[in-house]
């Protein structure tokens, strides 16, 4: 079938028109032309004062750019021709023009919105994509702490200025960043960029090869995607060192997220320069099971591994104290706790957490410090101790040895589960018997398990299929049999919200089946949404979010790199640990003041770092000042770090 002419000039004035705003604009002036001669011709004929063509079409051009000449005409035939210039002036010239030069304009403006300019910032943080970790990550890296002066003062800067990777930047991500409580106003330091991680060109958009610190949080795509979210890091890395390597520039100091811990060296090769590397689920499989040996220990996490809590772990010179050991350091800080040293192996740092008191302190040794800020690990004092102090820690109990077997209901399936499992068989004194309760077909979950290397030995794993937000289902478990039931987030619904709905939903039907009864069994429950926490008001359970956990480590590690080591010595089988202590373990005076209480545990070889109260209006107290009197009850614990065994 033949084109038909109209199709051809149809196609023509479209390939013009999509060429952007000039190409319009030149046909728009095409067409104006072609009408002020057809307008031109029309009244050449009649009698006037037309010189020549040229001055019809010049008299035709000025009524339809301006309708002010049409009162001017004389003759009913030039009158008429003129109002159709007229009117089409309205409709081509101030119609079209206009709106071709409003749309350009705003095309203008929503690219600019889109986050596409590159960035011309110098030692800036970046953060390579928008998810779930981005919000509290943000809130860490913007927080005036002491952290982060001293980071802006190694790279003499004035301001921590902070630009995020996007798929796609919007308003709203904009108006979350303005309305959320700890971040407010300094939003305006805060630059969207629109790209992906996987592309070369978005890197560039951020300016990562000036970055002073790159975090690259994990992106999930969903259990069914064929992009796993160590690929996209990866290649992410990859991009990285190619793009160093072709400009010549030195690679930036990156703190990664990956997904399988056993993924690190690929990480490491695939970036040779400065690197840290947060196995995120492997980090949260730690903390659940030391929950588990721990009850009550998730206050604690939560106070140093989230925003909302006031103490932070901090690394100091200890080259001033070079020949000490260690025990005179204990106590000797009002508002601050020695932990242990960090000391130069290699090109790392061996962590010695919980040291024996004659370790002494090398001079290129650095101290591990808790503490509410930097500057309180500042000022050191003179320690007197008082005779009974030291009789109370010369006469302190043995410990009491912990129960060895334990019985574990996990409620729900995710990818973290492997982990876990994994992590339960890294600790020899310790039987767990688990029972898995959840949706997903049992060959699916071998799958799953298979590919990170089965069950441990160890682990005494049996699967149960059961829908835990179906009563009846629940019921059947039977809960109340066993020593801890672990509830987990599930990563096969389409957000956080959604698997914390159904989380909640299964934990309020849990608690209807346990009741208040003296023998109910440890309840942990993990969180995908940080808003969710505040929603369950209960002292029965312990709660550990996620996002926030993961996103804390993120962005302390950026902010100071030593803190990798610490945290993989604090929170891995077989180094020193965060305990719970009884007080009835230790003979104390009647009233102690927590000097005393650290005095007897340091006859024990541990450190006291604060009482979790057995009322839950008191909660946990961490550090308090020394000087502090205690009123211990039945029931009160005293958060010491200690080794093992």
């Amino acid at each position: 079938m033949p084109f038909r002419f109209v199709d051809r000039l149809k196609y023509m004035i479209e390939r013009q028109f999509v060429k952007g705003a000039l190409f319009q604009l030149m046909v728009v002036a095409l067409v104006i032309g072609l009408i002020s001669l057809v307008g031109g011709l029309l009244v050449l004929p009649t009698a006037g004062t037309f010189a020549d063509l040229g001055d019809a079409i010049w008299w035709a051009f000025l009524r339809l750019t301006d309708p002010g000449y049409l009162g001017d005409d004389e003759g009913s035939w030039r009158r008429f021709v003129s109002t159709l210039l007229t009117v089409s002036g309205y409709v081509v010239f101030m119609g079209t023009l206009v709106a071709i030069l409003t749309r350009s304009l705003f095309a203008l403006m929503t690219d600019l919105e889109r986050g596409l300019t590159p960035v011309t910032m110098r030692h800036h943080v970046v953060v390579l994509g928008w998810t779930s970790r981005t919000l509290p990550l943000v809130r860490e890296l913007m927080a005036a702490s002491g952290r982060v002066r001293r980071f802006l003062e190694r790279h003499d800067v004035r301001r921590m200025r902070l630009v995020i990777l996007s798929e796609s930047v919007s308003a709203a991500q904009s108006l979350e960043l303005r309305n959320d409580r700890q971040i407010g106003r300094r939003s305006r330091h805060i630059v969207l960029r629109s790209g992906s991680a996987l592309q070369p060109e978005a890197l560039h958009r951020v300016a990562a090869l000036q970055a002073a610190a790159i975090i690259v949080p994990r992106t999930y795509h969903g259990p069914d995607s064929r992009i796993g979210a160590d690929v996209e890091t990866v290649k992410a890395l990859m991009s990285m060192a190619s793009q160093a390597g072709a400009t010549g520039r030195s690679l930036p100091y990156v703190v990664a997220e990956l997904e399988d811990n056993r993924r690190q060296p690929v990480a490491e090769r695939a970036y040779p320069g400065p690197l840290e590397v947060i196995a995120g689920d492997a980090v949260m499989a730690r903390m659940m099971v030391q929950t588990l040996l721990h009850p009550g220990l998730s206050s604690v996490l939560n106070e140093l591994l989230t925003d909302r809590g006031q103490h932070d772990l901090f690394i100091r010179s200890g080259e001033n104290l070079a020949g000490t050991p260690f025990g005179d350091l204990l106590g000797r800080w009002s508002t601050a706790r020695a932990l242990g040293v960090l000391r130069p192996q290699g090109e790392g740092w061996l962590p010695l957490l919980c040291p024996s008191p004659e370790e002494r302190i090398q001079r290129n040794d650095r101290l591990v410090m808790l503490a509410r800020d930097y500057d309180d690990t500042a000022e050191m004092r003179d320690v007197a101790r008082t005779a009974a102090d030291l009789a109370a820690g010369s006469d302190s109990a043995r410990v009491v040895p912990e129960v060895t077997r334990h019985r574990v209901l996990v409620l729900g399936w995710n990818r973290r589960l492997a982990c876990l499992l994994s992590e339960m068989g890294q600790y020899p004194s310790h039987q767990f018997t688990v029972d898995v309760a959840s949706v997903l077909d049992e060959r699916e979950r071998d799958e799953e398990l298979a590919r990170y290397g089965g069950c441990p030995e160890s682990v005494t794993l049996n699967q149960r299929f059961a829908d835990v937000v179906v009563p009846v289902d629940l019921q059947g478990l039977h809960p109340e049999h066993y020593d801890s039931v672990l509830m987990l987030s599930s990563d096969r619904l389409a957000s956080g919200e959604e698997a914390d709905a159904r989380t909640m939903m299964a934990y309020l039907q849990l608690e209807e089946i346990l009741g208040n009864g003296p023998d109910r069994p440890q309840v942990v429950m993990e969180l995908s949404d940080p808003d969710n926490e505040s929603l369950l008001l209960t002292d029965h359970s312990e709660t550990l979010v996620s996002p926030m956990i993961v996103s804390h480590i993120l962005a302390q590690v950026a902010l100071r790199r030593e803190l990798r080591v610490v945290l993989d010595e604090l929170f891995t089988a077989g180094g020193a640990e965060i305990m719970l202590r009884g007080v009835d373990v230790l003979d104390l005076p009647d009233a102690p003041t927590f000097a005393t209480v650290c005095d007897c545990f340091q006859g024990r070889g541990e450190i006291a770092l604060g009482i979790l109260w057995a009322d839950a209006r008191r909660g946990l107290t961490m550090n308090p000042p020394a000087s502090m009197v205690l009123t211990l009850a039945p029931g009160d614990r005293v958060v010491v770090l200690a080794h093992p065994g």
